[in-house]
């Protein structure tokens, strides 16, 4: 294994950045609007430090809206967030 070596398992290609359709002229602006690493919605924490602790207290929702993440409500709970977070949002783009 060498020092620079991508993690996991060689014969899957990264996850990184996922293909452009070379046929489609708008590919490289479609790109553009993809949320980094493929992740529409996130949640933060509104206390300062990690998301895992105090799972008890209410959590930032953020969405993907084209461009950047945009507050998209509050959750009561780490719990509620991370369902939140794992649905599947309807996307108009």
């Amino acid at each position: 294994m060498g020092k620079h070596r991508r993690p996991g398992p060689p014969n899957q290609p990264s996850r990184a950045a996922s293909p452009a359709d070379a046929n489609d002229p708008l590919a490289a602006y479609e790109k553009r609007r993809r949320a980094p690493m493929d992740v529409y919605r996130r949640h933060r924490p509104l206390h300062a430090g990690a998301s895992h602790l105090r799972p008890d207290e209410p959590r930032a929702l953020e969405a993907w809206d084209g461009f950047a993440y945009a507050p998209a409500g509050i959750a009561e709970n780490l719990r509620a967030a991370q369902a939140w977070a794992n649905e599947r949002p309807h996307l108009s783009v």
